[in-house]
């Protein structure tokens, strides 16, 4: 397990795909120090903020382009290179290749959005609270993105381009007027948790989160069930 944690670390590290996570993970930062450096207003962390920022640049797009990058590349790569079949061939346990492969999606992913939603709420002013919410809340997106995204590395090659799809129309766009969706979103989710940990810096996101308990049931839920579905995957398919 160790050692196919070790090789899914040097397969996602590669330097492409580093250099442009981690520049979009500094872009909140960096848009910040612009506005402060050229703009006449101070930057104040209320809701003209939070809906742009946090809502909408932070948890509904970098950290689910960030995680896809690197979730659907975890086996992806290998499917590509047609490595999997020396992989599979291992004694070792499905949940034993998936779990590894899903922990180096996370150990490079989480760090890099937690530290641009906490950096971007230090600098707008946030309080303590906010920034252990944002830290908590993003953890639990990255945590359930990645669940969903290594099953779809597996499923097809063409995983990153319907990820794109399922962030910007399912969440995004039908998100945003059907309420009910917020119960099958990752972003839903997320919000909810963020709202519910700190509802006083986030009260700007009360009037279209769900219930707090229900976000950390969709979330657990959808992150068991999808890594369920990844061995499943593994263990039925065809490998080249």
């Amino acid at each position: 397990m160790a050692e196919i944690f070790r090789l899914s670390l040097r397969q996602l590290l590669g330097r492409w795909r580093v250099s442009l996570i981690v520049l979009l993970a500094a872009l909140p930062t960096l848009l910040i120090l612009v506005v402060k450096l050229v703009g006449e207003e101070a930057i104040a962390f209320d809701g003209e903020f939070v809906d742009p920022m946090i809502d909408g640049m932070i948890i509904g797009g970098i950290m689910p382009v960030v995680t896809m990058a690197l979730a659907t590349a975890a086996f992806g790569n290998e499917l590509e290179d047609r490595t999997l079949y020396f992989l599979v061939l291992k004694p070792v346990s499905r949940i034993n290749i998936v779990l590894p492969k899903l922990l180096a999606t996370l150990v490079i992913a989480g760090p890099l959005v937690v530290a641009s939603g906490v950096a971007a709420t230090a600098m707008a002013g946030g309080e303590l609270k906010a920034m252990l919410a944002m830290a908590i809340a993003l953890s639990a997106g990255v945590f359930t993105y990645a669940s969903i995204f290594t099953w779809a590395g597996l499923i097809t090659p063409r995983a990153l381009a319907y990820g794109l799809v399922y962030v910007l129309v399912w969440e995004a766009l039908l998100g945003t007027f059907l309420s009910g969706i917020r119960y099958l979103s990752v972003r839903g989710y997320t919000l909810a948790l963020l709202q519910g940990i700190d509802s006083e810096s986030f009260d700007v996101l009360e009037s279209r989160v769900i219930e707090f308990p229900a976000a950390i049931v969709g979330a657990v839920g959808v992150t068991l069930v999808f890594f369920v579905l990844t061995q499943y995957r593994l263990r039925t398919m065809d490998v080249p």
